[in-house]
């Protein structure tokens, strides 16, 4: 068989990382570093790697966080009292795998939204799909469902992905309408892993709820089954003020 009709029967059944080495391969099976076989294997390792890298990048996009972030970039000295060694674990994501459930908390500015979108992108790389919002704007979007009759469709889209980022939760007191929706994603993504970050502990969040039984009842099935990590320290953000003086790390 001729090499551009290979090429053909590769892009037929859309064996583009095949595809994007095949010259590179053959020319190494004609230098004989490559026999049959090496070249089979490595042929479909590429391709491997490419959908690998092709199904990563599609989670990303789907995820939509805001920033990219990498645990290994925070600056821990900068906080010292941040527990390092809880998030390093959790970053081993066997919270991902237990359906458990984390809560980030402190103040504004240490980094809690940063740590939860680097759990988001490692889970993403694993494998998983995540869905990154601020709370009140995922509200807002269930809110919508009521009025256009899409709730049902609303309420599972956020309920399939496997592990959601609610970021900045608890800011404000929910309306009647605003906890009902809220507990009807909670039940609708039981045993399945979410990360939250909040200004306040969970223990302050059962007075922003109207009704202390849908309180309750939402918050026993978070509060309960996740890790709660506090994060004390100062803000990283006036480090980021324009002409503020370069400093190390990022965050």
């Amino acid at each position: 068989m001729k090499a551009h009709h290979l090429e053909d029967t590769l892009r037929a059944l859309k064996l583009f990382g095949m595809l994007d080495t095949l010259e590179v391969r053959l020319g190494q099976a004609s230098a004989g570093e490559l026999g049959h076989i090496e070249l089979l294997q490595v042929l479909l390792e590429d391709e491997a790697a490419r959908r690998d890298a092709t199904g990563l990048e599609r989670r990303m996009r789907a995820a939509r966080f805001e920033h990219v972030c990498a645990i290994e970039d925070f600056d821990w000295s900068f906080n010292p009292k941040i527990p390092a060694p809880q998030i390093r674990d959790l970053a081993t994501l066997r919270f991902v795998d237990a359906g458990e459930s984390v809560i980030l908390h402190g103040p504004v500015g240490v980094g809690k939204s940063m740590i939860a979108q680097a759990l988001g992108q490692l889970a993403c790389r694993r494998g998983y799909t995540v869905a990154f919002t601020k709370t009140s704007r995922l509200l807002a979007t269930l809110a919508g469902g009521h009025a256009d009759r899409s709730f049902e469709s609303r309420l599972s889209r956020w309920a399939r992905p496997v592990v959601v980022v609610f970021d900045d939760f608890a800011m404000r007191d929910f309306t009647l309408s605003q906890a009902d929706d809220l507990y009807e994603l909670v039940c609708a993504r039981a045993g399945k892993p979410s990360i939250f970050t909040a200004n306040r502990q969970a223990s302050d969040w059962y007075s922003l709820f109207p009704n202390p039984v849908v309180a309750e009842s939402i918050l026993d099935r978070i509060v309960n089954s996740a890790h709660h990590v506090h994060m004390e320290g100062r803000s990283y953000r006036p480090n980021k003020r324009p002409g503020a003086p370069v400093k190390g790390g990022t965050k």
